[in-house]
């Protein structure tokens, strides 16, 4: 039996003490949720692929055990330790990313999935987190060390990320990862001049991008302008929620996911809003929005510098990865191939969204007094 009493000295019963319990709850919620929208959303599109009915249900599941571990892990880690973690996972991720772009298979015009052993995976997902982790590190180092030029290899790593992803091409990772980036940048101190430069640097990257990525001009132009192009997929997803209503059609009685190819990943919003409604939407939205704002606000506490970047930068990830999901199925904005946090299907959306998770864990531990 595990002892985690309060004077226990067992390495699970020091980790319960000082691990943020509040956080861990609001994502063990999401968790839940995510294995009943994959019980009630993929067994319809395992159908249509001709593939056994529960066989993403049971992938999803299979995911679980190693996120748990990943959490657990890497939650217990220190900060010298996350930092080494880190180092090592970006540069393994670049190098996968790379190969990527040679063996990976081409889905939908885009190269961001590498197989080994059957088992499929998107690199720079493990390479999101730790990015934000050596951009906090590079930057509170310049700030201990003026003479060090942490500005340059934050620079570095940011581009040694870009690159890759801007040949695939994944320009809403880019997006997301930049932004992120810059925000960061400006926690740690950034003057006007550079926040101005960065901005029009940003528009004419956004401006570059529509000119001369046609996919990315037809989704926008579809978005500004629904008569343009093939549009069907927004309307499956806004017509399901229209059909949940505020309470929702009940589990598994939805018929959107018959539609909709990508009805258990980027659209899994969709089939939650139409068999549990809206209210059940607005509890994951709140509970997302908890986590980021809660998370920060106990980050700007924080004196470590270190510890403040790393953790607003990891919230800002999965705060805007939940936000270009949620919102692309909604049609706030153009539509957007990114993962809900453990709600959608994917095993390495969960697993690079578990070390993501005890990184954040990891850093925002409290000491037992």
């Amino acid at each position: 039996m595990l002892d985690i009493s309060r004077g226990s000295s067992s390495i699970y019963g020091q980790w319960w003490w000082t691990v943020d319990r509040v956080i861990l709850f609001a994502f063990l919620i999401l968790m839940t949720l995510g294995i009943l929208l994959a019980a009630t959303a993929t067994p319809m599109v395992a159908d249509r692929m001709g593939l056994e009915k529960f066989y993403f249900l049971k992938r999803h599941l299979l995911y679980l055990t190693p996120s748990l571990a990943i959490i657990f892990f890497v939650s217990l880690l220190n900060d010298s330790n996350i930092k080494k973690l880190s180092l090592a996972l970006f540069f393994l991720a670049v190098i996968l990313m790379i190969l990527t772009l040679v063996y990976g298979a081409e889905i939908k015009g885009a190269r961001r999935w590498i197989s080994f052993f059957g088992f499929s995976m998107q690199p720079s997902e493990f390479a999101k987190p730790a990015l934000a982790i050596l951009t906090a590190w590079m930057f509170s180092q310049q700030q201990k060390h003026p003479e060090f030029r942490g500005h340059l290899l934050a620079i570095l790593f940011l581009s040694l990320f870009v690159c890759p992803l801007a040949l695939q091409p994944d320009i809403g990772m880019i997006l997301v990862t930049s932004s992120v980036w810059f925000g960061q940048l400006f926690l740690n101190g950034l003057s006007i001049i550079l926040a101005i430069v960065a901005v029009v640097i940003f528009m004419i990257g956004f401006i570059l991008t529509y000119l001369f990525l046609p996919h990315v001009s037809a989704r926008i132009d579809r978005f500004l302008d629904p008569a343009v192009g093939d549009n069907y997929q927004i309307y499956r997803s806004l017509e399901a929620f229209s059909n949940g209503g505020f309470f929702g059609v009940g589990p598994g009685e939805g018929v959107v996911k018959k539609y909709l190819p990508d009805a258990h990943a980027d659209f899994v919003f969709a089939v939650l809003g139409e068999e549990f409604g809206f209210f059940i939407c607005a509890f994951v939205i709140v509970t997302i929005a908890f986590i980021v704002i809660y998370g920060m606000i106990k980050a700007m506490k924080e004196n470590n510098l270190f510890v403040l970047l790393a953790s607003v930068g990891l919230l800002a990830q999965l705060g805007l990865q939940s936000f270009v999901n949620i919102a692309s199925a909604l049609h706030i904005i153009p539509t957007k191939g990114m993962t809900l946090p453990f709600m959608s299907y994917g095993g390495s959306s969960m697993l690079a969204c578990s070390v993501t998770i005890g990184m954040i864990l990891a850093l925002g531990k409290k000491k037992i007094i």
